[in-house]
């Protein structure tokens, strides 16, 4: 692999190589087990030059290697070099003691994110508003509770209330985001998720709910301390 990459330009080079089928049904055969050429090229029904091509293209982009058999020493395997597939991963965010997510209202998309984000992740989070409501939204709480979360229905909180040195800002609106860019809270990141209040109806409601999850999935890796 050439070192003088960037780690875009690396992950790049992996895609590419990785972007014709064959060549990904090798990776995927090798992802379970060391093989020769010929024998990729009798369980995926590629002829032998055609194999030569494709393992030469994923050998330059640092993705397979070579060793001789121990046995006659004159057969080749090929294996996936370890941590290959690790490299396709963004870069990682810094570690952050708490989460805290933000909407507008703090009554129903920040509320849920932040529980499931303490209920998936066993880490410190919070959630605030911009413009905080008296209270968390009824079918709020209901859809929580249908996901085995408690959420506090007067637990309402503004934003400068709650954030403090260190957190990682989350704004999981469109109206808190743009409020807080240039302020002197700023959001690392954003969510834009969909109203659940505008629309009214529990599938609203449910699907902020799967969206806000799907997304927390996706967090929680990419954070430092947190295990991938």
């Amino acid at each position: 692999m050439d070192a003088e990459l960037s780690p875009v330009a690396d992950r790049a080079r992996i895609h590419a190589a990785l972007g014709d089928p064959a060549r990904l049904a090798i990776v995927d055969t090798l992802c379970l087990g060391d093989a020769s050429p010929g024998e990729i090229g009798r369980d995926l029904g590629l002829p032998s030059n055609l194999v030569a091509h494709h393992v030469r293209v994923l050998a330059d982009a640092g993705l397979v290697e070579r060793t001789r058999s121990e046995a006659d020493r004159r057969r080749t395997y090929l294996r996936l070099r370890p941590g290959t597939l690790q490299r396709l991963r963004p870069p990682r965010l810094p570690d952050a003691p708490r989460v805290v997510f933000v909407c507008t209202h703090n009554s129903a998309r920040s509320q849920l994110a932040a529980a499931l984000w303490a209920d998936r992740t066993h880490r410190p989070a919070a959630s605030a508003g911009t413009h905080p409501a008296p209270r968390v939204h009824p079918q709020a709480v209901a859809v929580a509770r249908r996901h085995g979360l408690r959420l506090d229905p007067a637990g309402t909180a503004h934003v400068a209330d709650v954030v403090g040195d260190g957190d990682l800002v989350v704004a999981v609106c469109d109206s808190a985001h743009e409020d807080l860019t240039g302020g002197a809270v700023r959001p690392r990141l954003h969510w834009s998720v969909r109203d659940p209040v505008r629309a009214g109806t529990d599938a609203a409601f449910e699907a902020a709910y799967d969206d806000l999850a799907g997304r927390i999935d996706r967090l929680a890796p990419a954070l430092q301390g947190d295990a991938a």
